[in-house]
């Protein structure tokens, strides 16, 4: 079936249904990656049953390839007792390796379920050396690298770090780094870090107060990656699996995309023959607009098509009139009854599919349409409007092709083996272990309702506040009284300020509490490397880190002292976790405290039930909770030219963001401040250590910070503002 030699890459297709997954084994691919039941990222996809795995690890198996298990999803606090048994199902069938994002669910499975091979998730953000190094040093086999990640910061990481890596190379791409997207989740607790991303980042935005000229656009969704000239350079730079996005895409789209990679991958030297004909297969499975991405550079001028839609698909026209539910448009490209048609409406931004039943001209029925006719099409649903578009996203005669999934054993016949995985008693062991089982949260405050007993007894005794702000300006700041931690975030601008603040001011610095940002990029490690290593010797003691590979950095200046290896660094760090190390359950946070890193401020986009549970079961880990500040809801490598910085961009529905640039990176921000200071009382007696409250996105002008400072005072009455995910139900 394939003539893959061992030494070529490993091609890696998705499969999000069983179709699919036939279709990718028998185009080509030597793994494809599957999401286990309710723990993985693309959980808006169906999900399979243990069965149904089961069914596709033997078939794969008998046929030479390999299944990988995707559960990246994040693991909230009361779904470990169903992890744990998944966990002792999965541990008999015996999958390839399961891709996870989870801290606490590598802590489980390392502990307990030792003979699982482990992929870090592309959602654990490895976009720099620190990262794979650390990830190599816990354990896993291999690392899937950011999509942000350069073709030349492969070859740095690679030559540094003795792991696999593998890579996407074609399918989307997400606008904001994998892993620190909170759009999804701050619009309405759909968290993407779970699976339910709604794709904020494809609806059409426009300016405020936007001067003339400037257009509302769809200014951060991504064009789709395609790297099929590129897979011999990413193989020297290191890449190991050549990945194809796309568990929710057709087997149609698979199969076309699967097909053209290996015969790309198997013509070697002579791939220039068959690229022509892998360019029509790429085509034909209508994907959006291709892109090199980030392979060919830092800021890929044509990642971005910001006024078109970006659906997938081929462009069949504008509707230029609408009545009784059918429109007028003149085609862009071939269109059948029975094709898949998608209508993108431009004013809401909202996407509807359907089969399409009836083409019309003059009044004739038509079987086809062709490029420049104009048609009438039925559309069902919601009625279009005139400039909405349309795209042909799948073409009948591929649709009607022969099921494949028939081709595995029954499920059903699998039974047995899941019956007996369930029976053997693991899954009660290892809860023991944990002492743990159905989560039992402290009892909080219902909205409205009575106060409970720990909150009464907290009253009186306020929770240690910590400060942040984006700079050394913080110091200036007094919008709380006598702040436990004072933290700046340690960037290029911040390292300078401290060389030039004032002697009289030591005393102050020496309490500062240094914050790494979630993204460094592979030419900054030196910085920061040499930066560490200069502020521990000046007495700095108190560190957060934004990512678990930033323990690499403290691990280095305490083996080796300065990065030339003269004399060690005087000072023992003292490391907190910040809120982008995604932490949602109690086990990820007895990881993090086996590695020196305590106390630990939970995920941001935690609900206050989820909050409830960690604290029940953190046994000695210290944790804390941003209570005020605008957290960025995309952070992002990309800045084209048509970005317009500290100004306004709306939604379709009036929602109002802003578009920011902080530590290289680019950040949309809420357009206000969340704030839960009127619930420190709760948070309180719910056990929670700290609260934090964050200005760094903030203006720190006289008039504002005085304004602030009238807020903090009266936080019973704040209840006015957003509370985030608090009050919802985080999905």
């Amino acid at each position: 079936m394939k003539g893959a030699a061992d030494r070529k890459p490993e091609l890696l297709a998705p499969a999000g249904s069983l179709d699919v997954f036939v279709t990718a084994v028998e185009e080509g691919a030597d793994a494809v990656y599957v999401g286990a039941p309710a723990v993985n990222a693309r959980a808006l996809a169906r999900n399979f049953s243990p069965e149904e795995l089961a069914a596709m690890i033997d078939y794969g198996h008998r046929h030479g390839v390999k299944v990988y298990l995707a559960m990246n999803s994040l693991v909230k606090e009361d779904e470990i007792p169903q992890l744990v048994e998944l966990l002792a199902i999965l541990e008999q069938l015996g999958p390839d390796a399961l891709i996870i994002q989870d801290l606490g669910l590598y802590s489980l499975v390392k502990k307990y379920f030792p003979s699982f091979t482990l992929h870090a998730s592309t959602l654990m953000g490895a976009h720099n050396s620190l990262a794979v190094q650390q990830f190599a040093d816990m354990g896993f086999k291999r690392v899937v690298l950011a999509r942000e990640v350069t073709l030349a910061e492969t070859r740095k990481i690679h030559a540094q770090c003795p792991v696999e890596l593998e890579a996407f190379v074609h399918g989307a791409l997400c606008f904001s780094y994998s892993g620190l997207c909170l759009f999804s989740s701050y619009l309405g607790g759909k968290s993407g870090l779970r699976g339910r991303c709604v794709q904020p980042c494809r609806r059409r935005y426009s300016w405020a107060d936007a001067a003339k000229g400037q257009h509302a656009g769809y200014f951060f969704s991504m064009n789709d990656l395609e790297a099929i000239e590129l897979l011999p350079q990413l193989a020297e730079a290191g890449i190991v699996s050549f990945k194809i996005e796309g568990r929710m895409r057709s087997a149609s789209y698979v199969g076309a995309v699967v097909r053209g990679y290996r015969k790309m991958i198997d013509a070697g030297e002579n791939a220039a023959d068959v690229l022509p004909e892998v360019r029509r297969l790429l085509h034909d499975a209508m994907g959006r607009k291709p892109t090199r991405g980030y392979f060919s550079a830092a800021q890929p001028s044509d990642a971005i098509t910001p006024f078109q839609t970006g659906n997938i698909g081929h462009f069949l026209g504008q509707v230029t009139s609408s009545k009784g539910g059918r429109v007028t448009v003149v085609l862009q490209d071939a269109l059948e009854t029975g094709d898949r048609v998608r209508l993108h409406q431009e004013q809401t931004g909202e996407r509807s599919s359907f089969t399409l039943k009836e083409i019309r001209q003059d009044g004739r029925l038509l079987a086809r349409g062709e490029s420049g006719d104009t048609v009438a099409l039925l559309i069902p649903g919601a009625p279009a409007e005139i400039g909405d578009v349309l795209y042909k996203v799948d073409v009948r005669g591929r649709r009607q092709m022969e099921s494949r999934g028939s081709r595995l054993t029954p499920p059903a016949q699998f039974k047995k083996l899941i019956d007996k995985a369930r029976k053997q008693g693991k899954t009660q062991v290892v809860l023991k272990g944990l002492a743990m089982g159905v989560a039992v949260p402290r009892p909080v405050r219902a909205r409205g309702g009575r106060t409970s007993v720990p909150e009464r007894q907290a009253r009186g005794q306020m929770l240690p506040v910590w400060l942040r702000g984006g700079d050394l300006r913080v110091l200036n700041q007094s919008v709380v009284e006598r702040p436990e931690r004072l933290l700046v975030t340690l960037d290029a601008e911040s390292f300078k300020q401290l060389r030039e603040q004032k002697k009289s001011q030591s005393h102050v610095l020496k309490s500062l509490t240094w914050v790494l940002p979630p993204v460094i990029l592979e030419d900054e490690v030196p910085f920061y490397r040499q930066a560490v290593h200069d502020l521990l010797g000046k007495g700095f003691r108190q560190w957060m880190i934004g990512h678990v590979g930033q323990l690499q950095l403290f691990a280095a200046a305490g083996r080796k002292g300065q990065p030339d290896g003269r004399r060690p660094a005087p000072a023992s760090p003292v490391i907190a976790g910040d809120y982008t190390l995604n932490v949602l359950n109690s086990l990820a946070l007895a990881f993090l405290r086996e590695k020196g890193v305590d106390p630990v401020l939970l995920a941001i986009e935690a609900d206050r039930q989820g909050l409830a549970r960690i604290c029940t079961h953190k046994k000695k880990s210290r944790t804390g909770f941003v209570v005020f500040g605008r957290p960025p809801l995309f952070t992002a490598r990309l800045q084209p030219e048509f970005f317009q910085f500290n100004k306004t961009f709306v939604s379709p529905r009036g929602e109002r963001f802003e578009l920011a640039r902080r530590w290289g990176q680019t950040l949309a921000l809420p357009d206000k401040p969340f704030s839960l200071l009127a619930r420190l009382d709760e948070l309180k007696g719910a056990g929670f250590d700290f609260v934090l409250i964050d200005l760094s996105n903030l203006s720190l002008h006289k008039k504002e910070m005085a304004a602030l400072r009238k807020t903090f005072a009266a936080r019973g009455k704040d209840r006015g503002r957003d509370t985030f995910n608090f009050f919802r139900d985080l999905q």
